[in-house]
């Protein structure tokens, strides 16, 4: 069984809050949610927000990729990766997940992850993509290859942390302050800048649509002897 418990788990419970939700609160309610996950007080969630202007720093960051020091605040992140913009127009996904009772294979939940972005872009019509050595999601080709999502995650006692962040109408200008996840060479894309008229609200019913397949992506089918 790899680590995954017998208990199904519960539903997911999903959360959507509305205007700009501070970084500083929403990694305290995380962490205090992922604590109440582990303890057995409380259910899975799928939480979305938009943050105001801001950088976070990855557990990788390196001091020579902050550009702009000073432009906005900005936060150690606890997760994995360098450094990451967050802002106006960006969809951010908080998944606080039970590994524990699903699969204990962090590559895999990663892999499933950017096949659950993926999926829910192509419902927008982007045909966004992964590449093998370079976490996120991308789209283009040659000069036009830009990174639209970024993915940087946390596992604490097989309790997820963090997840994503897809681009939808965002200031591009913004990422130009740091170097973002460390990839110098690529550029920075959004819906908008490829001309989707997608709204944040159409983002979130494609992430919804295509959400049960991938936590079935996760769930180990198990045979008991």
């Amino acid at each position: 069984m790899n680590g995954a418990s017998d208990a199904a788990p519960a539903a997911v419970e999903w959360r959507i809050s509305e205007g700009l939700t501070p970084y500083p609160e929403a990694l305290a309610a995380m962490e205090a949610r992922a604590a109440a996950i582990r303890a057995g007080t409380a259910g899975e969630l799928v939480w979305l927000v938009e943050h105001p202007p801001l950088y976070t720093a990855g557990t990788s960051a390196a001091a020579t990729e902050l550009l702009a020091p000073g432009r906005f605040p900005v936060y150690p992140a606890g997760r994995g990766g360098r450094y990451t913009y967050h802002g106006p127009g960006q969809r951010v996904g908080y998944l606080m997940l039970d590994l524990d009772a699903r699969s204990r294979d962090v590559r895999r939940f990663v892999h499933a992850l950017e096949g659950w972005l993926i999926a829910a872009l192509a419902d927008l019509g982007v045909a966004a993509r992964q590449e093998e050595g370079r976490v996120g999601i991308w789209v283009g080709e040659g000069s036009g290859e830009a990174k639209i999502g970024a993915i940087g995650v946390r596992v604490r006692r097989w309790v997820t942390l963090h997840g994503f962040a897809i681009n939808v109408a965002p200031d591009l200008s913004h990422f130009a302050g740091i170097v973002p996840c460390g990839l110098a060479d690529f550029a920075v894309t959004s819906l908008a800048a490829l001309g989707r008229d997608a709204t944040m609200a159409g983002l979130d019913l494609a992430l919804r649509r295509h959400f049960p397949a991938f936590l079935a992506s996760l769930t180990h089918c198990t045979e008991k002897s």
